[in-house]
């Protein structure tokens, strides 16, 4: 009998966008413990390299950091070349980068038909430079990065492509709706995609995270003058019936089946990895 394991994964080369962050840092050391070489691709050089560094020094397996702008095609381009040299055609993509931002976020989580006056604080009050960057950030930034980065796989006629969503892209949250309207695209567009790629023998799936603390949305569930947790928090702790925020390690197993031929036949599925948030009613 066949014995499963990731071993299939060792050896082949990964780039990551996004990956100098919380949630990425975690994907790339969840990937270097089963042997994938990792490109970490983010606009920050200076924090990518130290992360790469960091992490080959404690794992052993090449890991580079990349710098790389998810809406500018040429940068893309400079990155993947940079990849190619230095540690090998790309088998393994993961869309990382994305985030919210506060001018994409309404104050009110609902409107008073009453309240005229506080219109600046409702969908009314939205800056719409700063949706456009949410948006673009988390759709334009999942298919630029494939555009550029899957072409190795489609030469080699195998790899595999995995898009960070979230549970928003299934029931959009109050108060964030450029970055609820952007990973509901994402899961869109990783259907599609799976169906157009699925003869080229490249597979494409998501995870869509529950509720986990990054920079992004610390602002919104922490208060920062008492560091304890706001009232939306605490809404979202008590919808979510394993009480708790995910950790981010907690996303490396789904990360790592997805991306391993273990699951071969599986393409264009989004995956919750949410602590029952998705199957909760609310009662």
């Amino acid at each position: 009998m066949k014995k499963l394991s990731f071993d299939d994964l060792n050896g082949k080369v990964c780039a990551i966008t996004g990956g100098a962050g919380v949630i990425g840092k975690a994907l790339v050391q969840g990937l270097v413990s089963v042997g994938v070489k990792v490109a970490i691709l983010d606009i920050n050089k200076e924090m990518a390299d130290k992360m790469a560094a960091e992490i080959e020094k404690e794992s052993g397996v090449k890991c580079i950091g990349v710098e790389a702008n998810v809406l500018d095609k040429a940068s893309l381009d400079k990155a993947k070349s940079e990849i190619n040299e230095k540690i090998g055609k790309i088998d393994i993509l993961i869309n990382g980068a994305g985030g919210n931002h506060p001018s994409a976020t309404t104050k009110q989580e609902q409107m008073e038909s009453n309240k005229v006056s506080a219109l600046e604080e409702t969908f009314y009050g939205l800056q719409l430079e700063g949706f456009q960057k949410v948006f673009d950030l988390n759709f334009m930034g999942t298919l630029l990065p494939t555009l550029v980065l899957s072409k190795d796989m489609l030469e080699m006629g195998k790899g595999a492509i995995l898009n960070i969503s979230s549970m928003n892209s299934y029931k959009p949250l109050t108060k964030i709706p450029a970055y609820s309207a952007a990973k509901a695209a994402i899961n869109n567009f990783t259907m599609w995609l799976s169906v157009h790629f699925a003869k080229t023998g490249i597979r494409v799936n998501a995870v869509a995270p529950g509720f986990f603390l990054t920079n992004q949305n610390r602002f919104l569930l922490i208060d920062e003058k008492t560091g304890e947790a706001t009232a939306r928090g605490k809404k979202i702790i008590s919808n979510t019936p394993m009480g708790r925020y995910g950790e981010v390690e907690e996303l490396q197993g789904t990360t790592l089946f997805l991306l391993s031929d273990v699951s071969k036949f599986i393409t264009g599925v989004v995956i919750p990895v949410d602590g029952g948030y998705s199957a909760f009613g609310g009662v």
